[in-house]
């Protein structure tokens, strides 16, 4: 089951090029823009929201795993050079700071070519297209009536409330990138992505099964997710399916993956980098399809779908302008 009900003194962009060192969290490289000292994530909420661990690169398969039961296809190799993914989705908390600096807009879209890197062999790929300007909310305004996509789901609120641990959902995949790349990130490729909720080479079925292949997934310790016809939407521990489903990101530890991040299956979908594309292309050395094409990729499985959802080898897509209850973003960033 896919729930995807539907509804149709600032801080510019240069700020992502400040800073060195660390960014508060042990994590090597420029700070995150959003957090400040918010310091509310995590099972005790008391972790920085912006901790960003590193992802060592290696050599896997794409959507594929050791459980060998559902995803099974080798042909895909990629490799995947060293980057940062941080711990937690992208929470209502600091979204409201893009917000608030009346960010993301048609106002204040990102700068041309903003987050470009080396991807596809090439220099300078992926960045900002100024055409995406037209797809972003005219003002701050339409983009906050924008966000409230579904009266029971939705997890933004005008002024600051209980939400702000959970993770921001009804933003589209336009509004995920500028966000990011506000933020001194940028959306992971789909390969990133994939790498790390597998632990890299172990390509482990869910991002916490131990062994790899293990498909421990019979109840709710590990993710928010509709464990089964009885637990529907059991993430909070109650049956049927509740805005608490979307649950404060980082409370389930068990999940973790091998490189330390949280929910990297089930409370919400997250969008990537990547145009949706069948076959996958080869070869891959930190590659991704920026071929424009009309839906992007999401990876991770949501608060509402079945455990296979969850897999770290399934993927899904959407159009890039549609929003949904059950998605929202996690960004990377340079190691």
């Amino acid at each position: 089951m896919v729930l995807v009900v539907t509804a149709c003194g600032r801080l510019g962009f240069d700020a992502r090029l400040d800073g060195s060192g660390t960014d508060g969290t042990g994590s090597d490289g420029p700070p995150a823009v959003s957090c400040g000292t918010l310091a509310t994530c995590g099972q005790m909420g008391n972790r920085p929201c912006c901790e960003s661990p590193v992802v060592t690169g290696g050599t896997f398969f794409r959507s594929y795993d050791m459980a060998d039961t559902a995803f099974t296809d080798m042909g895909y190799p990629a490799t995947v050079s060293t980057f940062r993914l941080d711990k937690y989705e992208v929470t209502v908390a600091r979204f409201r700071t893009f917000v608030d600096a009346s960010m993301g807009t048609q106002v204040n879209p990102p700068p041309a070519g903003a987050g470009a890197r080396t991807l596809n062999g090439m220099a300078s790929q992926g960045g900002w297209d100024p055409s995406w300007n037209a797809s972003l909310a005219i003002n701050t305004g339409a983009l906050v009536a924008n966000m409230k996509c579904n009266a029971t789901y939705q997890t933004w609120t005008d002024a600051a409330g209980g939400n702000e641990s959970r993770p921001m959902n009804c933003i589209t995949w336009y509004e995920a990138m500028a966000f990011c790349l506000w933020d001194g990130g940028y959306l992971p490729t789909e390969a990133e992505w994939n790498y790390a909720a597998a632990g890299g080479q172990e390509q482990r079925a869910f991002p916490w099964s131990s062994p790899p292949f293990a498909l421990t997934n019979d109840d709710s310790t590990y993710a928010s997710y509709h464990v089964d016809a009885t637990k529907q939407c059991f993430g909070d521990g109650i049956n049927g399916c509740a805005l608490t489903d979307l649950v404060a990101v980082g409370g389930k530890p068990a999940g973790d993956g091998v490189f330390g991040q949280s929910d990297l299956g089930g409370n919400v979908w997250e969008w990537v980098l990547d145009g949706y594309a069948t076959p996958y292309a080869n070869p891959c050395n930190d590659c991704a399809n920026l071929t424009p094409a009309s839906n992007r990729v999401l990876r991770g499985g949501s608060f509402s779908d079945a455990a296979t959802y969850l897999r770290a080898a399934n993927r899904y897509r959407n159009p890039p302008t549609i929003r949904l209850n059950s998605v929202g973003l996690r960004c990377s960033r340079t190691p």
